[in-house]
């Protein structure tokens, strides 16, 4: 895998990759319907789905509704994909998620923008640290953290025919960008970034920046820190996990998610059996969110390169 990492930002934001992919998917696939809960202007699709109105669906704001439509839409032979902010798509529709997608067999995906403290101004009540937990319980589902617009782009394209339901948590600005034009991105499969004998570091989302500077400055120190990037969540790459745990004896996991029930809790459960690492974490502690710009943000919740390089050499 073409591997292009160098610490700089993708001149591409999230939202603008969204509002060229969705489109362009559903001019491909005439069986996709755009869904969005009053978000559209927010990534892009606004224009798109006013020229083209029975593809791109406005529900307003009635986020549970709106995936009754998508499971309905489903069971109608339909592929859709829905949009909102991340804790709507997850603690204020999960019962409809859970039923009328998950449990009655519909095939949806549902996309849900500013993931933890990536809503920054838009504060605790728009921060949710708890959606990967939330659909972690669902059986079958599919959990993907983005990680840049390449694997955005990569990974839409993977979940418009995948079946079930496919949470994909992704922010709407710009972020490091780490894979190569048109590389492809295998859902269910973690992704080895830099290889390193001393310690491993887990990380998913805007953390795999995080934990790629981290093991550049636990070289400097003579620490040799691997980086795996683990966008699914869910099916998790067990093999991938206990192959790296086991040769470093040391891991580190790096969310931006609440500890429990996160990521941080599918490595610890998927290790447990076999005993073979010291793990630690850097995520978020058993508290809600704040207003803030997703700079200090990082820091009030300890999710930066330096937390990681401290829980490093504290296994160490």
């Amino acid at each position: 895998m073409n591997i292009v990492y160098n610490g700089q930002n993708d001149p591409r934001a999230f939202k603008d990759v969204l509002g060229q992919v969705i489109p362009a998917l559903a001019a491909e696939d005439e069986n996709i319907i755009y869904l969005d809960a009053d978000l559209m202007s927010c990534i892009g699709t606004k224009k798109w789905a006013d020229g083209n109105p029975t593809r791109g669906i406005n529900c307003g704001i009635s986020e549970a509704n709106m995936i009754g439509v998508a499971a309905g839409l489903a069971a109608s032979g339909f592929k859709p994909i829905v949009h909102t902010f991340g804790p709507f798509a997850s603690r204020r529709a999960f019962d409809q998620v859970f039923l009328s997608a998950g449990y009655a067999g519909n095939d949806i995906t549902v996309i849900g923008t500013d993931p933890g403290v990536c809503a920054a101004f838009n504060g605790g009540t728009h921060m949710p640290f708890e959606d990967v937990a939330l659909y972690r319980t669902l059986p079958t589902a599919t959990i993907l953290d983005i990680t840049d617009a390449n694997m955005l782009i990569s990974v839409l394209k993977q979940c418009k025919d995948r079946p079930g339901v496919k949470y994909i948590r992704v922010g709407r600005k710009n972020a490091a960008k780490v894979f190569a034009d048109g590389e492809e991105t295998p859902i269910g499969k973690a992704i080895p970034l830099r290889e390193g004998k001393d310690a491993v570091i887990f990380a998913a989302g805007i953390m795999v920046h995080e934990a790629m500077q981290a093991a550049e400055q636990l070289l400097s120190q003579g620490i040799s820190a691997a980086v795996v990037n683990i966008f699914t969540i869910k099916p998790l790459d067990t093999e991938t996990v206990l192959r790296y745990a086991k040769a470093a004896g040391r891991a580190v996991v790096a969310e931006n998610h609440n500890k429990i029930g996160g990521l941080y809790s599918a490595v610890c459960e998927a290790l447990a059996k076999e005993g073979v690492a010291r793990v630690d974490y850097v995520a978020v502690e058993d508290e809600y969110g704040e207003v803030g710009p997703q700079d200090y943000l990082q820091k009030r919740f300890g999710l930066t390169a330096a937390h990681i390089v401290e829980k490093v050499k504290g296994l160490l």
